[in-house]
Order: structure tokens, then sequence, then C-alpha cells
């Protein structure tokens, strides 16, 4: 057997062929792991015909659905590679995706018809050629019918081009220039990270897990690849909805899952949310963002075990989890290292911290990122000797459970989305009434953190209402400063770098949203 991901898929089928594998979570949809496994199969034979290579690139701009499940597992087999996009993103931002990436064809939800039409015009800007939409009704003039595209095609297993150190997918995550970057990973790095969530997390067959994050990000690809190799039954959500979440977990006996502490805190606000009968599930796993420690404990009394997990892009996911059972006793704590993860705390030489010094997280693994699609650089300055940087800061104690203090990158985390200030204030930049930018994240009980732009007006009549509308079509919503702060001018060191930490002692209250 070949080392393809899309193969994990095909003996699952052959192993397990009953038994659900993907299941809306409004009942609307079941696929046994058979049925999943043929709709697969239908997908490639259709693009081989089409006459897709190994290695072209295929965008997927699609919702958590089933058309997004078959599509990975489906262009795995080929030897294509997927470029998973984010749909909160505008057309620029797309356009520059789809170009850095080189992708040909796109795979689209009906919902995004004005955005890729849009996209379709700006013509050679991008590189696609075939544009398959999802749709129950008209098909867009430029594009064609994804499901008569798919089942016009044979159910039988295709031949499988690709395995091992071939590229599966790009999954493009913002850099702290401003410019997202591809993170490129192959069928190696990808088995070894679901291999490394499923030697370490704790699954009680048969599973049923409930799916909420967005299939674009690493977060959700990587545990529902976890739940195909495990034979696990994923329930997915269309889009996160936290009555939807609880109704859900009712009505299909949900075992477990993986969401975002907002979303969690969402959940807890629903009112009289103890009405819904969640007595099957067992545990949730949560992180991109610090997990309160009374949200812990809220769980825990409900008992539902919360499980803390540290992770990246770059890592394929996994890099530290806290179990249930330490997740009380430590709450400051993301765990320990995945089985099959290494992971260190270093000084700026490179050197091992002593237990609760602090310094930078280095990672070690199969199942790190192969590079950064195209930039080199930055390959290198992430990527020594082995070891990936991660630009975070933390602390190891004697035992190994590794705390997280702050983020080099400044990275800002609002509702599980990754926003770096470097993109907000390039944008903030182009205005006309501002000569100098700065953005912070600010506690937000709502989103975790919330992005406020601090700006120099040249311009003595502008408001926060106008700089917030300029940043609006040019940036994901969730991006958008949610609040602005005039001041005179922007504290910078010596060589010109914008002193962040003094702006956020300047500017410690709470998000106004």
């Amino acid at each position: 057997m070949k080392n393809n991901l899309g193969l994990f898929l095909s003996k699952r089928a052959f192993l397990s062929p009953d038994r659900e594998a993907y299941v809306e979570s409004d009942g609307s949809l079941r696929l046994t792991f058979k049925a999943l496994n043929l709709r697969c199969n239908q997908l490639a034979n259709a693009f081989v015909e089409a006459g897709v290579e190994k290695g072209e690139r295929v965008g997927l701009l699609l919702m958590n659905s089933s058309e997004f499940m078959e599509s990975y597992y489906a262009l795995a087999k080929i030897g294509a590679v997927v470029v998973p996009l984010n749909w909160r993103l505008v057309a620029d931002e797309l356009e520059f995706i789809l170009k850095d990436s080189g992708t040909s064809r796109l795979i689209f939800d009906n919902e995004f018809v004005d955005t890729v039409a849009e996209l379709h015009s700006r013509g050679d800007k991008t590189d696609i050629q075939q544009w398959l939409q999802v749709t129950n009704g008209d098909v867009a003039y430029f594009a064609e019918s994804y499901r008569g595209f798919r089942d016009a095609a044979s159910t039988n297993e295709p031949e499988v081009t690709a395995a091992d150190h071939d590229m599966l997918y790009i999954m493009y995550t913002s850099g702290t220039t401003g410019l997202p970057k591809g993170v490129v990973h192959t069928h190696h790095t990808s088995i070894w990270g679901l291999l490394s969530i499923s030697a370490t997390a704790i699954y009680h067959d048969p599973e049923r897990y409930l799916a909420c994050l967005p299939m674009f990000h690493v977060g959700a690809l990587t545990p529902l690849a976890v739940n195909v190799y495990r034979g696990v039954t994923s329930v997915v959500m269309r889009s996160f909805d936290p009555v939807s979440a609880w109704e859900t977990i009712e009505r299909e006996k949900i075992t477990s899952g993986l969401a975002v502490p907002a979303m969690l805190s969402f959940m807890l606000q629903v009112p009289n949310f103890e009405r819904f009968d969640y007595s099957s599930l067992r545990w949730i796993m949560t992180g991109a963002a610090p997990v309160p420690p009374a949200l812990t404990k809220i769980f825990h009394d409900m008992n539902i075990g919360i499980q803390q997990v540290y992770g990246l892009t770059e890592t394929c996911g996994p890099t530290c989890l806290m179990d249930a059972e330490n997740a009380l006793a430590r709450p400051e704590s993301t765990g320990k290292a995945f089985f099959h993860t290494e992971v260190r705390i270093a000084d700026k030489k490179g050197n091992d911290c002593p237990p609760g010094v602090a310094g930078e997280v280095l990672v070690r693994g199969e199942h790190v990122m192969v590079e950064y699609w195209n930039r080199p650089e930055a390959t290198a300055e992430t990527i020594v000797n082995g070891w990936l940087h991660t630009g975070d800061i933390a602390i190891m104690d004697e035992e190994g459970f590794v705390s997280i203090q702050d983020r080099i990158k400044d990275m800002i985390i609002s509702g599980g989305e990754n926003v770096y200030p470097a993109e907000i204030e390039g944008v903030l930049s182009e205005h006309p009434g501002i000569s100098e930018a700065a953005v912070i994240g600010q506690q937000s009980e709502r989103w975790g953190e919330s992005p406020l732009a601090i700006v120099v007006a040249t311009d003595e009549n502008i408001t926060q209402a106008d700089v917030m509308e300029f940043c609006q079509g040019k940036l994901a919503r969730f991006k958008q400063p949610k609040a602005v702060e005039f001041v005179s001018a922007i504290p910078r060191n010596p060589s010109g770098k914008i002193l962040k930490r003094v702006l956020r002692d300047q500017f410690d209250k709470n998000a106004a949203d």
C-alpha cells in the first residue's frame, strides 16, 4: 500500500463499508465510508479525464460540506495539490493566493458566486482554467456543474500516482510582512500529523465527532483525516451556530469534537442550554487561543473533558496537548508534546532553557511542513537544523508541561482566526488621511482578541467611522479593526520598529466589541 492519504479512505471503506463516515449536522445527508469513497473515486476519475496532472493545484472555496471532504480525498488519490481557501477573504486576497500558488482549477460554493465572478472577470490575474460550481440551481455562465462533472465518471478506484513526499496541499497563513505564505504539506507530513493525534488523544469506538471549525483550517482538516483513519463518524456543521451545536450533540449522540474557546463560550451563553441532552459528550478539544480556566471548570462540572491543544499550520496541527485529567490542575498549560512530536524551549542562541525559563517554542517531527511555497528565505529562517521555530514564547516545567506566554510575531487571534497586524497596517497606510498606523490586539470577551488601530492622522476631520469604512472590502471582516485611536506619534525604537509593548500598555482596556 502506497503512503497516499487518499488511500486511507479506500482502506477504511474496505474495513468499515457500512459505518457512517460523514453526516450533515442537520441530518440532511448521511454517507457511509463506502458511499463517500465512491464519490471520491468519481471525482478523481472525472479530473483525470479532464486532464488534471500530478502536482496541479486545485483550489477549494467551499463551506464545510461533503464536497470539500470528497474533493480533498479525490485530489489526494490522483496526486493533485489542494489549495484550501478561506471563504472569509475578499477578492483581492483570494487573487493573490490563487496566483501565488498557480491554482489552475477552482471548486466553489454557490454562496461565493459573486466573489468568484469578480475573480473570473480579472482574466489572467489568476491562472484558473476550470471553474466548478456546487449548486442546486443555475450554474454561472463561466462555470460548470460540480455534481454533473463528478457524477459522469466511474466509481472505480483511480490510479494512484502520488505518495510519501509528493505535495498534498498548500495552506495559506498570513505572514508578518502582510502577505500570506503558503505552507506546504506532503502525504508524508499529513499522514504523520494524523498519526500523532491518533496516538495521543483518547478515542472511544464508536466515536461520533462534531466538526464545526472551517475545513480550510488545519485544525479541522487534520482531525477529519484522523476520523477516516480511526473509523470515526464526522458530524459536520456547515457553519457554526451555538444553538445548532447543542441540538446536534443531542440528536446525533456526539461523543467528542473540536471548537475554539470563543465557540465554547457562545455555547454556554445559549439560554437554558441545560435543557439539551449532552450526556453522550465525553470531551472537546480546544485551542487557537488561551482557554479561560473558568470555561474548563464549567465543562468539567458537566462531565465534559476539555483538552487544550497547541498547534500550527506549519506542524499540520499537532504540537502540544493537555489531557482532560490535568486541565483543571494546570489551567495555564497547553500540555505536553504529542506522541510523535518533539518540543523544546530555546533561548536566542538555540540552547535549551531550564525549566520555568521562557524561550521560543521549537518543534520537530515528521509532520512539520516541508517549506513555505516559493519563499526559500522564510523557510530557511523558520526551519533551522530540522527544528521549526514557531515565534511563540513559552515555558516548560520539569514534567514537560508547556505554557504559552506570548507571541513574538504580535499575532492577534480573533475568534480562532489568525490576524497579523502588519497586513492591516498595510491597508491603513494607503488611506490618504493617515501618515502612520499600528495595530495591536485588545482582550475581547466575545472573540478572545480584537484588532485596535492606532493611527496618526494628517486630515483633522477623519473619524473612526471613516477609518473602519476604508478597511471594508480590503480586508476580511474578522481582520477589520473594531476600534480606532488617534495619536500624535507612533512610538518606535531607534531602528524604526513600532514599540507594540508601549502601545499595549497605553491602550490596555478591553475591546469595544
